[in-house]
């Protein structure tokens, strides 16, 4: 927009005008040409010049860079730039209105390729001035360019506040569909500028479509399932963010069910009964499919039954013996019988006995002589014997009796030879065989290695803890236990089994409360700079003084982290505002590649770029268990082009003096002689390599509903961190129901398990779907998920119930574990409120000259004088670092002008508040150079 348009004249006129114009000095007169040319009435579109008549067209200001559409997040202020060859004067228009001379600032240089001055010119644009004009049109601005040729507008560039509402305009809901039905997820974000991106969460894992193809988002961000799977009964969640914010919707829980189907019919079974009328049977099962998740059960019979007849079996009965015959020649007679009445049928028995009877018919008066043996009666059977012939001789029975005996006795005399032969043989193998008898039975060698079965004490609950061994892995890849810390040594390894767990709710976010007028003051003054502008607002987690030579220290209190200042570091006769911050994780952009993970708070100190003649120590905690071989630490420090460079690697030689960090078991202790923002990254070398997560247990104060929460966080090891969380509870109304225990997590891959058990099921009931909550590996290792945490939702049977009594398990898969006993009364129970710091306990968090040191100044600098030159006995500041263990950093003190400065200060930054200054005496002293008047004016001034 321009000014108002006037009367157009005669171009020569208006050129002569406009010349004359631009010959007044300074910027006042290209504003002067500007406006004339404006009220003339020469309007160019963006990026077309207007050149003065006769002037060359190659020598008109080209845009090199032009101002690009910005969003106001929050109250910081944006920057808009432009830069022109060849250019006298650049200047800003926005909304049709000049930009004042002194909100410009201008840089000056050369094109090295062409000789022509090259100009660029910023502006800041707040949210003020964009407010001033909020719902009549948008702000924009543009940037104009002169040079002798003539004028070029850059584009529009326009300036929007960014925002996110807090309500979703549609939420998903809950629904339960059958397998293989399509499911459609709808999800409105909450108004927003920029326009919200959503990404949808189950389970609180990312829902990528690229690698599911049953999966895609809408254009409306509505989230479909082609074809629901029972893997895709989870809960889902909507997630919106954009530049200002993210926001989470309720979360929708989606149950894929299956109907039960008829498996087919079995064979009909046998008649009931042997004999007559009865019944048989076949059945099917409701297991194609099994109904699951709820489904419906299968409709009809699962047995069928039909009548049946069956034929009764007939057993066999003799008939009446017939008439004797006529006595033979033999002197014998006969009989017969018949298995006739009656005969048997239908699977009847055959009839028992001998069908024909034989017997002497002379009463022993016949003559034998010429047969060799008397009369008798023979038996015929129906057996399978052979009945003798009519015409047999009764007296050959005898002999062949006598052979079958004699064979009888052989065969009995060959069995038992046999017999004798295979034990001696055996008796004589195991004489040869010496000891291996002893393990022929496999099971003495494994009984040690029974699956063993451990179960929780409630009988009517057991499916909460079934545990049994992984003996594929037992004596190779497990090393760790579970260890309950108050019940007792006993040790516990868990399985590897994969089960859906959807996880409680997400990561919040804390909000600061306004600072105060001096913190508002001291934040005013440096939103100037340009240095200052990423830093938060708050003053929560920021400490801010102002130094001179004498030094002091800065502190954000129950974060562990300081900066000290040492005398002399700030050159005499200056005087700096410096300031200490600890920055959230999801500000600031940490860019984390392979097996690295966050290991320390990102902190800033600066201002940077101030001259420092000696190196400040930034302390701050860590969560690592260091060990050479299993990690690779870097500092890693932020550049003012804002990429992240590695200035020191931990374990090896400095390789440049103005870096350098001492390591100690939960805190690290960083010398730099340049301010800026630090972190601690570390890159796992081993699966054997740690990280020391803490375990806090957060419950209600108050529980008005039947319903009650315990949150589980796993946080890193650092008090930052922790303090954070305690606050976001405060906020929320919650209490500690447990001392935080301390977890060793392994760069496993394996994730992180949660599980609740041995409640009172008289009293209550969990309404967790699955045995245990999961949490991925990664959203623990990577370290920028601050407040990741699990939620067991439990129910009270009665509203009278306030005695909780459970255990609560946090373990690695194949790692480290620890168990929660918990047993409180929910309405009064405060025994770990002293875990909480109170707020009026943070102490001073800025520090001025020699209240900031615990060593006096006149003792430091005698220390200092006596140690600092080379001992004829070795009794110098290399001795010192020997006592106070730090003689593994002697090559960094050397490099410095002073080392046994360095060494105090580094006393000075380990020890406060609470160091011992007779110890640090009694080392001193041990060294050799001891004044006893030294020792009493420090003991006097202690």
């Amino acid at each position: 927009m321009g000014a108002r348009p006037r009367r157009r004249r005669a171009p020569a006129t208006a050129a002569a005008v406009v010349a004359a114009a631009a010959a007044a000095p300074g910027p006042l007169g290209a504003l002067l040409a500007a406006a004339l040319l404006a009220a003339a009435g020469a309007q160019q579109s963006v990026t077309v010049a207007n050149p003065v008549s006769g002037a060359s067209p190659d020598l008109l200001p080209h845009f090199q860079l032009e101002p690009e559409d910005v969003y106001i997040v929050k109250n910081k202020a944006v920057s808009l730039a432009c830069r022109a060859t060849p250019a006298t004067q650049i200047y800003f228009k926005c909304n049709g209105e000049w930009v004042h001379q002194g909100d410009h600032v201008t840089e000056h240089s050369t094109d090295r390729g062409t000789g022509l001055p090259v100009m660029e010119v910023r502006i800041e644009v707040t949210r003020q001035q964009v407010e001033k004009i909020f719902g009549l049109e948008e702000y924009w601005c543009q940037c104009v360019a002169w040079s002798s040729s003539g004028t070029t507008k850059s584009q529009k560039a326009f300036v929007r506040i960014a925002y996110l509402r807090k309500n979703f305009e549609q939420e998903p809901t809950a629904r339960e569909v059958s397998i293989e039905q399509g499911i459609v997820l709808p999800c409105r974000p909450p108004e927003g500028i920029p326009p919200a991106e959503v990404e949808w969460l189950r389970n609180e894992e990312l829902v990528d479509p690229a690698l599911d193809a049953n999966v895609y988002v809408t254009s409306e961000h509505s989230l479909v399932l082609r074809q629901a799977r029972l893997a895709d009964t989870a809960n889902y969640t909507c997630v919106a963010k954009n530049i200002v914010a993210r926001r989470r919707s309720a979360s929708a829980a989606i149950t894929v069910y299956v109907n039960g189907g008829w498996s087919t019919w079995t064979q009909w079974s046998g008649c009931s009964t042997s004999c007559g009328r009865g019944w048989q049977k076949r059945s099917r099962t409701c297991t194609n499919p099994t109904p699951l998740n709820g489904g419906a059960f299968c409709e009809g019979q699962n047995v069928q039954k039909t009548a049946c007849t069956t034929l009764c079996p007939v057993d066999g009965a003799w008939s009446e013996w017939s008439k004797w015959s006529v006595c033979g020649a033999e002197c014998t007679h006969w009989r017969s019988r018949e298995c006739s009445e009656p005969a048997p049928r239908n699977g009847g028995r055959d009839c028992h006995g001998p069908e024909l009877d034989t017997r002497n018919c002379t009463s022993e008066l016949c003559s034998h002589g010429e047969h060799g043996g008397d009369g008798g009666v023979v038996r015929w059977d129906r057996g399978p014997g052979v009945p003798v012939g009519a015409d047999a001789l009764p007296h050959a029975a005898a002999p062949g009796a006598e052979d079958v005996a004699l064979y009888v006795g052989l065969v009995a005399v060959a069995v038992c030879l046999v017999l004798l032969l295979l034990v001696g043989v055996l008796v004589y193998c195991r004489k040869k065989g010496g000891l291996d008898a002893d393990v022929a039975d496999s099971s003495i060698l494994t009984a040690g290695f029974q699956p063993v079965s451990i179960k929780p004490s409630k009988a009517d609950n057991p499916s909460l803890l079934t545990i049994q061994p992984d003996l594929s892995t037992a004596t190779m890849t497990y090393q760790g236990s579970l260890c309950p810390r108050q019940d007792g040594p006993a040790k516990l390894q868990l399985p590897n089994g994969h089960l859906l767990s959807p996880l409680g709710a997400g990561r919040h976010t804390l909000h600061h409360s306004s600072p105060a007028a001096e913190g508002a003051d001291f934040v005013a003054r440096l939103s100037t700079q340009s240095y200052f502008r990423s830093l938060p607002r708050g003053t929560t987690n920021m400490a801010y003084g102002t130094f001179n030579f004498l030094g002091g220290r800065l502190m954000i209190p129950n974060t562990g982290i300081s900066l000290l200042i040492p005398p002399d570091a700030i050159p005499r006769g200056k005087i700096y505002e410096v300031y200490l911050t600890l920055h959230k994780q999801e500000e600031v952009r940490l860019p984390l590649a392979g097996c690295q993970t966050l290991l320390s708070p990102i902190v800033s100190c600066g201002p940077p770029g101030v001259l420092l003649t000696r190196p400040a120590i930034l302390a701050m905690g860590h969560c690592v268990e260091a060990s050479a071989e299993n990690w690779s630490i870097r500092l890693k420090k932020q550049s003012c082009e804002g990429t992240w460079e590695d200035v020191l690697q931990l374990g090896t030689e400095p390789c440049t003096e103005l870096y350098y960090c001492q390591l100690e078991a939960q805190a690290c202790y960083i010398f730099t002689e340049q301010l800026g923002r630090f972190a601690l990254v570390g890159e796992s070398l081993s699966m054997a390599a740690s990280k020391r997560l803490k375990l806090v247990l957060f419950a209600p104060a108050a529980c008005p509903s039947l319903e009650y929460n315990i949150r589980v966080y796993c946080l890193s090891d650092t008090q930052d961190v922790l303090k954070e969380v305690i606050q976001l509870e405060k906020q929320l109304g919650g209490q500690l129901i447990g001392a935080p225990r301390v977890l060793h997590f392994k760069d496993s891959y394996h994730n992180l398990r949660l599980s609740i058990h041995d409640m009172p099921s008289s009293l209550w009931k969990s309404k967790l779907l699955a045995s245990y909550q999961e949490i991925p590996f990664y959203h623990i290792w990577s370290g920028l998920q601050p407040f990741l945490h699990c939620t067991f939702t439990l129910e009270r049977l009665s509203p009278s119930t306030c005695e909780l009594a459970c255990k609560i398990w946090v373990w690695q898969v194949e790692g480290d574990g620890q168990s929660f006993t918990v047993n409180f009364n929910i309405s009064k129970d405060t025994r770990f409120s002293d875990w909480l710091v109170p707020d009026s306990e943070v102490g001073a968090p800025a520090l001025v000259g020699p209240s900031a040191f615990k060593i006096p100044f006149l003792i430091r600098q005698k220390i200092i004088s006596s140690l600092d030159p080379p001992g004829t006995r070795g009794a110098d500041w290399r001795t010192l670092a020997q006592k106070l263990n730090l003689d593994s950093h002697l090559s960094f003190f050397a490099s410095k002008p002073s080392p046994t400065a360095m060494i105090l200060n580094l006393w000075e930054a380990r020890h406060f508040p609470n160091g011992n200054l007779s110890q640090l005496a009694a080392a001193v002293a041990e060294v050799g150079k001891q004044d006893g008047a030294l020792f009493a004016v420090s003991e006097a001034e202690c």
